[in-house]
């Protein structure tokens, strides 16, 4: 096991094994952007991953892992000997060499972030689909997300920060890439006003591992979950808001401290119970914007039956539902006993009219049981891993008309859309958003017809 604030190189090296090359610095020209949130660059015939660099750069990086033996090091650019004309001073005090993890492009301006993203995709969508922008259906750009800002402000779109508490001093901060050691701040900058707010940051969090704090969209309702480390006591949470809190035991279990066990966020015309820190979008506008680009797609039709898989707590079953009418019906599935009781919650009147069903287990073992064997349209929005190859060919015996897949993750879209050429399913539109400025992070909707359509 690797030991709490070092690399698996630098256990290696401890260990006697093979010498670390961690903090040696080569000169470097800096390549192409790879998925991950850093660009590749070349030393003496060895890869180099580096962060806080950006394309035809000439840098100074420092290898952050990875031993003699290594076929690829990762490294962060801590001089900068020719800069981008694309490159800024990052705004965040926070971000840069040794710093927090959470923010990848901080050193670009926005527009350059969503061209990396450009490539990122293209290039995910060429390796692992061959497909390229037309054959996927897409214009080739990443869509901006809540309008122009001015230059050198930061877009506050985090409505979920989870944050890491010091062991040793109980302040609260962020992980440093790829360690567990803590960066302690005083803001986040990409955390939405609800959560600054809160003043988590200012408060001493002894005995806590993490703290995270929700702040809802379209409802006053904030929250903080807590976790203590082992044998710790609770503190008492006075923040500067009002919060309801919950807390996970050492078996990862919630539980109500005080206040609701739940959120209450609004959209697509509705309001949602998520209950217990469960899944929802962390950009305001994501669950309406990616709900508009899913029926766009598919266009449902009045009558028409569908899927909606991974459902959540049934924002898009929900969506659907109002499209398709009152002789129309949709089946979700989602594995989580909590969203499942959520989205029975929220869609009640839908499931008492008969128009939506809410099932628990999870989608490649329950949806081959359900005897379905034709559907009209499905809505996909996997974790992150991707849907995978045995969901995909079940998918496609069902005849679909179309197919929305919803994907965080550019290269499990491309992976799994490369598994529905081999079904017969093509893209024909392919949305991408940048709903995560700073970050390497962006969401795709993906619409797919049968070939012979």
């Amino acid at each position: 096991m690797t030991p709490p604030g070092r690399t698996r190189s630098e256990t290696a090296a401890a260990e006697g094994e093979v010498p670390s090359l961690v903090g040696q610095r080569y000169e470097v020209e800096v390549g192409p952007v790879a998925h991950g949130g850093h660009c590749v660059a070349r030393h003496e015939g060895r890869v180099l991953f580096v962060r806080h660099a950006l394309p035809g750069e000439r840098v100074v990086a420092e290898v952050t892992d990875g031993t003699e033996s290594s076929r690829f090091l990762r490294a962060d650019a801590v001089e900068v000997l020719q800069a981008s004309k694309d490159r800024v001073e990052p705004p965040c005090a926070f971000a840069g060499p040794g710093k927090c993890g959470g923010c990848d492009w901080q050193h670009a301006t926005p527009g350059a972030q969503r061209k990396l993203k450009v490539q990122v995709l293209t290039e995910q969508l060429r390796q692992l689909a061959k497909l390229d922008p037309a054959g996927a259906g897409w214009d080739g750009s990443i869509e901006p997300v809540g309008g122009k800002l001015p230059a050198g402000t930061v877009p506050q779109w985090r409505t979920r920060v989870q944050y890491a508490v010091d062991p040793d001093t109980g302040e609260a901060g962020l992980r440093r890439h790829r360690s567990h050691r803590v960066q302690p701040i005083d803001r986040c900058l990409i955390a939405a006003a609800g959560v600054t707010e809160l003043g988590v940051e200012a408060r001493d969090w002894e005995g806590m591992a993490s703290v995270e704090a929700i702040a809802a969209t379209g409802s006053s309702d904030r929250q903080v979950i807590l976790t203590p480390r082992a044998g710790a006591r609770l503190p008492i949470v006075e923040l500067d808001r009002p919060v309801s809190v919950m807390r996970i035991d050492d078996h990862g279990g919630l539980h109500r401290v005080h206040g609701r066990s739940f959120v209450r966020e609004r959209a697509a015309g509705r309001t949602w119970r998520v209950s217990e820190g469960g899944f929802w979008q962390i950009h305001p506008e994501a669950p309406d914007l990616l709900v508009s680009a899913v029926l766009e797609g598919l266009d449902p039709q009045e009558g028409e039956n569908a899927l909606d898989l991974y459902c959540g707590v049934g924002l898009f079953a929900g969506a659907l539902a109002d499209r398709l009418g009152e002789h129309g019906a949709v089946l979700g599935i989602e594995s989580s006993k909590q969203s499942v009781a959520d989205a029975r919650h929220n869609l009640g009147d839908l499931i008492g009219e008969g128009r939506v069903r809410i099932e628990c287990d999870k989608v490649e073992r329950l949806l081959p049981r359900t005897g379905i064997t034709e559907t009209d349209l499905v809505v996909l929005d996997p974790p992150r891993s991707g849907a995978g190859r045995d969901t995909v060919r079940h998918l496609a015996g069902l005849t679909p008309r179309r197919i929305a897949y919803v994907a965080c993750d550019p290269a499990a879209l491309a992976r799994d859309l490369g598994f529905f050429a081999a079904v017969g399913y093509r893209p024909v539109s392919l949305r991408a958003f940048d709903l995560f400025p700073m970050t390497q992070h962006f969401e795709c909707v993906a619409i797919l017809e049968p070939v012979s359509s």
